[in-house]
Formats: C-alpha cells, sequence, structure tokens
C-alpha cells in the first residue's frame, strides 16, 4: 500500500486524500463511541493521508519549477 500512490495524477491524489479524511474522521467518531473493531486502523490512516500531502506537495513543486 505503500507505494501504490505514486501511479496517481494530481486530481486522483487530492480525491483520495479527502477521501481517506473523511474516513480518518468517522474513524476518530467510532473510537470516542467505542465501535472500532481495529485500532491500529488509525495509525495507518493518518500516515496514508501523510503520504498523500508528501506526494501532492512534490507534484506542486514540480510544476512551479516548470
Amino acid at each position: 500500500m505503500k507505494n501504490s500512490f505514486k501511479s496517481l495524477s494530481y486530481q486522483e491524489l487530492q480525491v483520495k486524500r479527502n477521501e481517506l479524511s473523511r474516513k480518518y474522521m468517522d474513524l476518530r467518531f467510532q473510537m470516542v463511541v467505542g465501535h472500532v473493531d481495529n485500532p491500529l486502523q488509525k495509525r495507518v490512516m493518518r500516515r496514508q493521508i501523510a503520504r498523500l500531502n508528501t506526494l501532492i506537495l512534490q507534484q506542486e513543486k514540480a510544476e512551479k519549477k516548470a
């Protein structure tokens, strides 16, 4: 899953980041209520969002240079 985002375009990365952010927020609410099957999923999702942010920033910097 780590490298599966590298082949996505800029728009796809943004859509995926927004989707994961919404899922992460829902997961946080579920953790407060106490209905979470896998508590480590929160960490995995947070790291995926960080990877997407990094790739988006890299593409933005590459566009500015070009």
